[in-house]
């Protein structure tokens, strides 16, 4: 039987369709044990193990303290009726330089040069940290019609795992 807590490949579909967008909702657990809700910038990283994700923050903010108490994380991008959705576990990235480049990286993808330049500035006056995991579930329903320049197949459903 396969360990429920191992990561699984992320299908070629679901990578895209994650790596042409930038923002996602992640759930992480208050805790008294309530779901907490946030909006946040990711990165996709590719390495020979395959697919993981990167989400970051400034330090004090809810959502980080609760994944360092608890590290289970749900992910999910939604355009149209398109969507992922992806169950992890976070490793913790204190490191400053690490979580610097990475906040640095998301402004460069998401504002245009100028606005990103300033951000970043204020990112680096900013204690931050990012959290890495790779998929344990995933949950997905991709459409042709609404991805067609993505090159993503019609209809596909990369439902795995509960």
């Amino acid at each position: 039987m396969p360990d429920p807590k191992a990561a699984r490949p992320l299908p070629k579909e679901a990578a895209r369709f994650l790596e042409s967008h930038r923002f996602a909702v992640i759930g992480t657990t208050n805790p008294d044990g309530s779901p907490h809700q946030a909006v946040v910038w990711y990165l996709v990283e590719r390495d020979a193990d395959g697919v993981r994700l990167v989400v970051n923050s400034r330090e004090g903010r809810r959502w980080p303290g609760n994944l360092r108490r608890d590290p289970r994380i749900n992910f999910a991008v939604q355009d149209g009726h398109d969507w992922v959705g992806v169950i992890g576990t976070v490793s913790i990235q204190n490191d400053q330089p690490t979580a610097q480049h990475d906040i640095a990286t998301m402004a460069r993808l998401n504002d245009p040069p100028d606005e990103a330049r300033r951000a970043i500035r204020v990112f680096e006056t900013h204690q931050r940290v990012s959290f890495r995991f790779r998929p344990v579930s995933i949950h997905a329903e991709i459409t042709e019609e609404q991805h067609r320049d993505d090159e993503v197949g019609a209809g596909v459903d990369t439902t795995e795992g509960d």
